[in-house]
């Protein structure tokens, strides 16, 4: 069937290398127009690196690629765009301080110049036009960037990379940073690139998302290309395989089905209402030896009340307790005073110092472990540092590499190094496994469950119903901003039980 289709676009013997790290070794890829291409493989398998080349973000070590029938190389971001290419990036793609019309046309304002001003008026025409196309009309373009979430963010960053109409659409974990009314959006995106004869290349680490919504699907493993699957060939535990190069079991969640913690509290909220309004009194009780979850849909709280526990987002009413000693928690500082780490949903804004290194990253939260008197000790520091490299698997070139040039999974996971190595008590985890494979999750949840029996307690956030229920002894449902329903950890939980509070 595929020699009937056209080759929109084609890489030979690809390579890029990042000092002695092979990201990408020798691989083949061929697009053709009317497809929906997936790209599928653990962290650092190269997926986000192909792509990437081919945008232009990044330049090839070796090999050679057609776009059209036409050699391609694009030296820059903004050639791989005139040439076809659109990408959405998997983390924060736009601009603070600017407005949201500057976000969709950045670095094409002179669009809009008249007698050498740029006419905002205009701009903010246009701006609208672009986020209704894609059917997102719940914000001013005249507003800053800065007013919207994280999910309406990433829409005007979609809406941006539309604008352009391109011919090869990129869309790089994009999804997991979306609400259900996102997904829906750029699900209807790609179906109608595919029905103009464009393509799409879709990376998710959601394997039942990219059986559904792909055509083909292209296997990368440490750089290699393993295998190309056709639609009729989708079969979960074989594509799974292709991925790990081993078996995966269909259960990597808590096999116990049991409720059990310790009668200690270890976090008391009391009627809390965060500065943004979006949680309303709402009271729980974290106990030792707990994992307590928190669902919910999209702006209903969860994300602002997990800051608020540790300290980072202000309380208008009411208070978090850390209650064995009854002090509030108000600041950070305090949550750490008492073991406490939290692993934000925003991983690359406010999780990690991306152009700082992986060693730096990890003691930036244990300078307490590692110092005597007023220095740091290199020895004890190397030795911290290497023991959460080595328990974790963190795969980089060497704890001097800079974070920024590690997979999405391997970043989680210094984040993680940055609380376990100062053997934190109480874990707030806000969508940690969000943007990993499936072989990093099932690290996280077996790290996760090691701690509970440890003794240690997690506040767990997430839009994942399957891990919530998987992995929590109670699960706390909220909606617009209010606690609507405690659920216990049972046989008989299900998804669509959950789901029934939420809606």
């Amino acid at each position: 069937m595929n020699k009937e289709k056209e080759i929109l676009f084609e890489a030979r013997k690809l390579c890029k290398n990042f000092g002695p790290t092979v990201a990408l070794d020798h691989v083949d890829l061929t697009v053709y127009r009317g497809e929906i291409r997936g790209l599928i493989g653990e962290n650092g398998s190269g997926k986000s690196t192909i792509t990437s080349i081919a945008a232009g973000i990044l330049p090839a070590t070796g090999g050679d690629m057609y776009f059209g029938g036409k050699p391609h190389r694009p030296a820059s971001m903004l050639e791989g765009q005139k040439a076809g290419f659109g990408m959405i990036v998997q983390e924060m793609g736009t601009i603070s301080g600017i407005t949201i019309a500057q976000n969709i046309f950045l670095g094409n304002e002179y669009m809009f110049k008249k007698h050498g001003l740029v006419s905002k008026k205009a701009m903010y025409e246009a701006a609208g036009k672009a986020l209704a196309a894609i059917g997102f009309t719940d914000c001013d373009p005249s507003q800053f960037i800065d007013t919207l979430d994280m999910q309406d963010r990433k829409l005007v960053e979609i809406a941006r990379v539309m604008y352009n109409q391109p011919e090869v659409l990129v869309v790089d974990e994009t999804t997991t940073a979306l609400s259900q009314k996102g997904r829906s959006i750029i699900y209807k995106i790609m179906q109608q690139m595919k029905a103009e004869g464009k393509a799409v290349l879709f990376i998710s680490h959601d394997l039942e998302e990219t059986m559904e919504h792909c055509d083909a699907l292209t296997v990368l493993r440490d750089g290699k290309l393993i295998a190309t699957v056709e639609k009729q060939q989708f079969e979960e535990k074989l594509i799974k395989k292709y991925m790990v190069g081993r078996e995966i079991g269909e259960h990597y969640y808590r096999e116990d089905t049991v409720c059990s913690y310790d009668e200690q509290v270890v976090i008391k909220a009391e009627n809390v209402t965060t500065g943004h309004g979006l949680t309303q009194n709402v009271s729980f009780e974290l106990h030792k030896g707990e994992i307590l979850g928190i669902g919910g849909l999209s702006h209903c709280g969860m994300h602002e009340l997990g800051r608020a526990v540790f300290g980072a987002e202000p309380v208008l009413t009411g208070s978090i307790t850390y209650a064995p000693s009854g002090e509030v928690i108000t600041t950070p500082h305090i949550a750490m005073k008492y073991e406490m780490g939290y692993v934000s949903k925003n991983r690359d804004m406010e999780a990690l110092v991306l152009t700082a290194s992986v060693r730096d990253n990890i003691v930036g939260a244990g300078f307490d472990k590692v110092h005597s008197g007023c220095f740091i000790l290199p020895g004890r520091e190397k030795a911290y540092v290497q023991k959460q490299i080595d328990t974790l698997s963190i795969k980089c070139a060497s704890m001097n590499q800079q974070v920024k040039f590690l997979s999405g999974g391997n970043k989680q996971k210094v984040v993680f190094g940055k609380w376990v190595g100062r053997q934190s008590k109480i874990l707030i985890l806000d969508c940690p496994t969000r943007g990993v494979d499936i072989g990093v999750k099932a690290a996280m949840y077996e790290l996760m469950e090691s701690m509970k029996k440890e003794g240690c307690s997690i506040l767990m956030i997430s839009e994942e119903l399957t891990e919530l229920i998987g992995m929590c002894d109670r699960l706390l449902i909220l909606k617009d901003g209010q606690l609507v329903r405690e659920l216990k950890r049972g046989p008989s939980l299900t998804e669509n039980e959950v789901i029934e509070y939420m809606l």
